[in-house]
């Protein structure tokens, strides 16, 4: 499914790559610094990444990777263990992140805001879509693209589209003052590269979210990016808002990686702002889906985001991810004319960017997707047995 040049940054020589891998002689994860074609060892350091994090010291991260002394995983013997997250022996690379709190932004795209709308009215009847959508153009045209969130022009837009019957919650959060910012997943429960991410079985209208991953520390630093896919099932989430939560938070519906690139004179929030995040999806029939949602189109800037979710308003001891959303809200035919995109079991799902490297997962229902099973007691545990919390 992946090679190590697609795995990592094309400019994975100046890049501090951080991430965990499943150790099956220790029963529990590892935190890993990349260093060549190897994923080194440096759990002692964290002892888990919310706490390497805090340190965010992307020197001694380079120089404890390149100690020969240290255990290391084969890159390539990493990514040929994908598809085998069932099994307790094989080591594999596991969401880069663990304590902290896994959190998303909405509607940050102008494209993804009239798509959620659309849902909206649809009531999550994929049938009902494509006609709303031609309302919608006619309606809105493009000049909603130009407004800035929370300006008075936006208020003023939101006046003329309230008189028109045309107002909803969605667009209010796309260009009102304040941003959809919710909790997508619980703490330890997102799957990594190679790992299987889930549907519910009874939804009929869903797709991927492919998107940039800000990684902050506690006092809402941003340190780091890397990938994500933020899981979505459209027909429940347009059937209500309120069922947002069964729409966002199923088995494996969540997944980030392959690894956080650390934030230093080669890579800074800059760099992010101007990133290109394409998606692929393959299907078992011979389907195929691509796409790109591109940084430089979001509608708040990732530090207003940031700012959002974290500050006197609202505390993270141990550091959150924030998904900072995507203009990519598929509608391509997949079943028949008029049908729009879904998934079924057994899509490959790719999302890549050059300074970020790919993340690949393979769909399945919710259900039956390899359950989580390690939680924080778990990792208590792992960690106490190695004598990694003592004197911390």
């Amino acid at each position: 499914m992946l090679t190590m040049d697609r795995l990592l940054p094309h400019d994975r020589e100046r890049a501090t790559l951080v991430g965990r891998v499943w150790d099956p002689a220790e029963r529990g994860p590892a935190l890993v610094v990349v260093a060549g074609d190897d994923a080194v060892d440096v759990t002692d350091l964290g002892p888990t990444c919310s706490k390497l994090l805090e340190r965010h010291d992307a020197a001694a991260l380079r120089a404890a990777a390149a100690d020969p002394a240290r255990r290391r995983w084969s890159l390539t013997t990493l990514i040929d263990a994908f598809g085998d997250e069932r099994d307790p022996e094989v080591a594999r690379l596991l969401s880069p992140v663990d304590l902290q709190v896994l959190k998303a932004a909405g509607v940050t795209f102008v494209e993804s805001m009239v798509e959620r709308v659309i849902e909206e009215r649809a009531q999550g009847d994929l049938q009902q879509a494509e006609a709303i959508r031609g309302q919608l153009a006619d309606a809105i045209g493009g000049a909603i693209a130009q407004v800035k969130p929370g300006s008075e022009a936006a208020e003023k837009v939101k006046q003329i589209l309230v008189s028109e019957g045309l107002w909803s919650q969605y667009l209010e959060v796309g260009i009102g003052p304040d941003p959809e910012i919710f909790t997508k997943a619980p703490v330890l429960s997102s799957v990594g590269v190679g790992a299987t991410i889930g549907v519910l079985s009874r939804s009929a209208w869903n797709n991927p979210e492919p998107e940039v991953a800000l990684v902050a520390r506690a006092d809402g630093t941003p340190v780091g990016a890397m990938l994500g896919n933020d899981v979505n099932l459209r027909d429940f989430e347009g059937r209500s808002a309120l069922l947002l939560t069964e729409a966002k938070d199923n088995n494996a519906s969540c997944a980030l990686g392959p690894f956080v690139r650390l934030f230093d004179d080669a890579f800074t929030i800059d760099d992010v702002r101007g990133l290109d995040v394409n998606l692929t999806v393959e299907g078992p029939e011979g389907f195929r889906m691509d796409g790109v949602s591109s940084m430089r189109n979001i509608s708040r800037d990732p530090l207003e985001l940031i700012a959002h979710t974290c500050g006197a308003h609202h505390h993270y001891p141990d550091g959150f991810v924030l998904l900072t959303g995507t203009l990519f809200a598929p509608t391509q035919d997949r079943h028949g004319p008029g049908q729009g995109f879904t998934h079924v079991v057994g899509d490959v799902v790719r999302i890549s960017a050059d300074r970020l490297g790919e993340l690949v997962n393979v769909v399945d229902h919710a259900e039956t997707a390899p359950p989580w099973t390690f939680g924080i007691w778990d990792l208590v545990e792992s960690l106490n047995r190695r004598s990694l919390l003592a004197a911390r």
